[in-house]
């Protein structure tokens, strides 16, 4: 605004106005004309091996990645680079069940490690587990008969919970042709 102003006014006035020090906008006159080339090279090389990394890496991977290259630079500075370009590392965020706020009651183990079975369908056992995929965890629920050790259910789902797992036996249940008295194990 004040080059544009500059002809029609005189420069102490309008850096009076903008409430700008003539030493800060002659500073910034000079930033302007000559651009940091070395700073440039650094921004370029930090962008490359943040893509290569598929937005993965973040300061201190990149530090690492550029001091083996032999670039002399502290992870602050990369920090500041990665900020400069709005770079932003995409890392997974932790993972966490549910806290529980109710005792559970205590389950009897009937199956007691009793995991040699003699017939298809008379156990099987259970569990969910949790898999990173488009950015969100997702949750696996699969139902293995103990006889075969294949899985004869499976469900999907974005939270864990009883839904899951009720689905994964309706899936193996339908599967399994309505078999009945089978023995549920679940992890």
């Amino acid at each position: 605004m004040i080059d544009q102003l500059r002809s029609d006014e005189p420069l102490g006035l309008l850096c009076s106005v903008f409430e700008v020090s003539r030493s800060c906008y002659y500073a910034h006159c000079r930033k302007r004309r000559c651009p940091d080339l070395e700073r440039l090279a650094l921004r370029a090389r930090v962008n490359e091996l943040f893509t290569q990394s598929r937005s993965a890496a973040g300061n201190r991977s990149i530090m690492y990645m550029m001091r083996e290259e032999g670039i002399e630079i502290g992870r602050f500075k990369v920090r500041e680079l990665m900020s400069e370009m709005k770079l932003i590392s995409k890392q997974p965020g932790s993972h966490a069940y549910k806290k529980t706020t109710v005792e559970r009651p205590e389950i009897p183990n009937v199956l007691d490690r009793g995991f040699t079975v003699s017939a298809p369908d008379e156990v099987w056992c259970g569990d969910i587990t949790y898999v990173w995929a488009q950015g969100c965890w997702h949750y696996v629920a699969a139902v293995i008969d103990l006889f075969s050790r294949r899985v004869v259910g499976w469900a999907f789902s974005s939270r864990p919970g009883a839904d899951l797992v009720i689905k994964a036996l309706d899936v193996a249940y339908e599967q399994r042709g309505h078999p009945r008295n089978v023995l549920f194990h679940s992890d």
